[in-house]
């Protein structure tokens, strides 16, 4: 018997090993059964040049569990090791053997997994004590076995051992206990091992006959040992990646279209990548892409391999020139990462423009679901833009779809205003923003639908990168002001007139929102009240929604205009009504008013041209009370006119028709105005 200590620089290796190294322990059943495809890889590949005669047909591995002993075995038919071998490369922390084989056979083999001289002592984080029963290919070799109690010490015997190949078995300590349990070991195989290239069965096949699960017997495979991303796209037909997709995603709807990535030089890659149908909200879609190495399950927090937006797509990445730490866990910064990145955006980004290119009817049909991601990737990659934009298209509220090139050719001439920029108008809901949409379609000018989750911000984005190109809503403002064609109309009304329309009309405003009043001269067909909202606040808002860091516009209320069309001639009827109503008490009023305004103006102007400690305090006094009667008297006045348009249908009336064509009016409101409209129609 042979006993030794661990070569390693410090007795705690294996403390270290069970709290710190890796993280998260149930990843130690990749290492071992990684180990075990490497070394039937191995064996399989000095067959293949000769210096192996032996048979390697049936190289299936073994997982066995036995709760009685409290074991985990995993054995393979690989190339086993001898004593010296052992020596060198388990106790020698430091080594790989994995690496050793390919610096020497690297011209004929391309499949060896294990490149991290720790995984084998991963094990330790769940097991009392580790043994490996092995025997080498080579001739005369004797089996020999190591164990260890997870401490420095080890030994190692000659033992007897029928084939080669080597058996791990691991004794699992009382705090692992789980890793005893079938269904346990079944879930770890499936997402680590599932597309491993050797055969590995665990358990038994299970069957139903009248109406109960029968055991079959036959060992259960629970691998495939060729996935469709290790083919060759020529070998593969549409139902052989929709079924590759629902082995990987069995509860989710058929995918858009697929990209089949295959790269040998400057790097390594392979994979298959799938466009899903993107629901709302991205965030349920990411961690969908799996990373494997040489088919190994690595990770599928891809962030760092893929750009952001990519990481909305689902499939497979394999690459053995992504850089992993021992736990193959976690990515390290290096410089192919960055080039398998740009690679895999621009093989998008060209796929896009290929399906565009070849059938552009099925790319439209495609592009309500394509669209979050295309504004995505075109938001926060800008190689991505560059290529995008030319497949990108928007869509107008007639479901027409244009390329963003198209689409300015096709409203220039209507849609550009007096001071030569290009206004494109949209809307955010085809059925609340309707009567707006309408307005702009009878004026001649097209209209966007922008309603995605990302729109808000695209817009932005497009403002900065189109030149004299602005986005406009379609309902935040008059039609007139959206595309300043010409110099504003005269108004019918002078200035007082319109004074007095203000608390008017603020005394039936909803209570419920923030609305200022304002005058437009518009024509006098068009509607003689109409609501809009500010494009630069509202979209403020609205991209609030999605960005934390705006959260001061999420939290302010909801600010409207009040616009009232001056040469409506419902507008005249209501100032002639006030008139007659309301007209000889103003007048009164105002008699009494304008001598005190008279008087402030003369009192301002002895103040003209001196400091504050100059003017006198009987003046100071003075100009007090002159401004506190007129404030008097102009809330005499408003009191008046609120008075009256309170009890004024039809300026309620008014009210809530824009109310209702912006979607505001609902309830006893919306219920009471059919009724007056029954009075106002009698």
């Amino acid at each position: 018997m042979q006993k030794g200590t661990i070569n390693v620089t410090t007795e705690n290796i294996f403390p270290i090993i069970k709290k710190f190294l890796y993280s998260d322990h149930e990843i130690f059943l990749r290492e071992v059964v990684s180990n075990a495809v490497d070394a039937t890889q191995k064996l399989k590949t000095l067959a293949s040049v000769g210096e192996y005669k032996g048979n390697v047909e049936d190289v299936t591995i073994q997982i066995k569990v036995d709760k009685k002993k409290k074991t985990l075995t995993i054995s393979d038919k690989g190339i086993g090791m001898t004593a010296e071998e052992i020596e060198k490369y388990i106790t020698q922390i430091a080594f790989s053997s994995a690496e050793d084989f390919v610096d020497k056979y690297k011209d004929k083999t391309n499949a060896i997994i294990g490149h991290f001289g720790l995984g084998f002592y991963s094990t330790f984080m769940v097991s009392d004590k580790v043994e490996i029963i092995s025997k080498s290919y080579k001739k005369g070799a004797k089996a020999v076995k190591w164990s260890c109690d997870g401490s420095p010490e080890y030994t190692i015997n000659e033992t007897k051992k029928e084939t080669i190949g080597t058996d791990i078995i691991l004794y699992i300590d009382d705090e692992s206990k789980d890793f005893l349990e079938e269904y346990k070991i079944n879930e770890l195989l499936t997402k680590y091992c599932k597309f491993l290239p050797i055969e590995i069965a665990f358990g038994t096949e299970k069957d139903w006959k009248d109406g109960k699960e029968v055991d079959t017997g036959k060992p259960k495979i629970i691998n495939d040992t060729k996935p469709a991303w290790t083919r060759k796209p020529v070998d593969l037909k549409d139902e052989d990646y929709k079924k590759f997709y629902k082995d990987l995603y069995p509860v989710s709807d058929d995918p858009l279209f697929n990209i089949h990535l295959n790269v040998d030089y400057p790097f390594n890659l392979t994979g298959i990548l799938y466009f899903p149908k993107i629901k709302s909200n991205i965030e349920i879609q990411k961690n969908k892409i799996q990373l494997y190495c040489n088919q190994v399950f690595v990770t599928d927090s891809v962030e760092g391999i893929v750009p952001e937006f990519l990481t909305l797509l689902h499939g497979v990445i394999d690459s053995p020139d992504i850089p992993l730490n021992v736990s193959r866990s976690y990515l390290q910064s290096d410089a192919n990462v960055k080039k398998i990145s740009s690679h895999i955006t621009k093989k998008v980004a060209d796929r896009l423009a290929e399906i565009f290119k070849k059938d552009r009817t099925e790319f439209e049909k495609k592009w309500d679901d394509l669209k979050l991601f295309i504004e995505y990737g075109m938001l926060t990659e800008e190689k991505f833009y560059e290529k995008a934009k030319s497949f990108a298209l928007f869509k107008n509220s007639e479901n027409k779809y244009f390329t963003i090139e198209e689409y300015k050719k096709l409203i220039t001439e209507n849609q550009t205003d007096k001071n030569k920029s290009l206004i494109i108008l949209y809307a955010t809901d085809k059925d609340k923003q309707f009567s707006f949409i309408d307005t702009a379609k009878e004026k001649g000018y097209d209209v966007l639908i922008m309603d995605g989750q990302f729109d808000a911000h695209f817009i932005n984005h497009l403002e900065q990168k189109l030149e004299n190109t602005r986005f406009v809503r379609v309902d935040s403002d008059v039609i007139d002001k959206l595309i300043l064609k010409e110099d504003a109309k005269e108004s019918s009304l002078s200035p007082e007139e319109q004074e007095l329309l203000k608390p008017i009309f603020k005394s039936q405003l909803p209570q419920n929102a923030t609305f200022d009043i304002v005058f437009e001269n518009l024509d006098e067909n068009e509607s003689p009240v109409i609501i809009t909202q500010s494009e630069y606040m509202r979209r403020m808002k609205e991209m609030a929604e999605l960005n934390a860091g705006m959260n001061f516009y999420g939290q302010m209320p909801d600010s409207f205009n009040l616009v009232i069309n001056t040469n409506h001639t419902l507008i005249s009827k209501i100032i002639e009504s006030n008139n007659k109503k309301s007209g000889k008490k103003l007048s009164e009023i105002n008699e009494k008013l304008k001598p005190f305004e008279e008087e402030k103006i003369a009192l301002e102007k002895l103040k003209e041209g001196k400091k504050e400690e100059e003017i006198d305090q009987a003046e100071k006094d003075k100009l007090s009370d002159v401004e506190k009667q007129i404030t008097e008297f102009k809330n005499k006045k408003t009191q008046i006119l609120t008075e009256f348009g309170k009890k004024n249908k039809i300026v309620k009336q008014l009210i809530d028709l824009a109310l209702i064509a912006n979607n505001m009016l609902s309830g006893e409101e919306l219920t009471k105005f059919v009724k007056r409209s029954v009075d106002l129609i009698k």
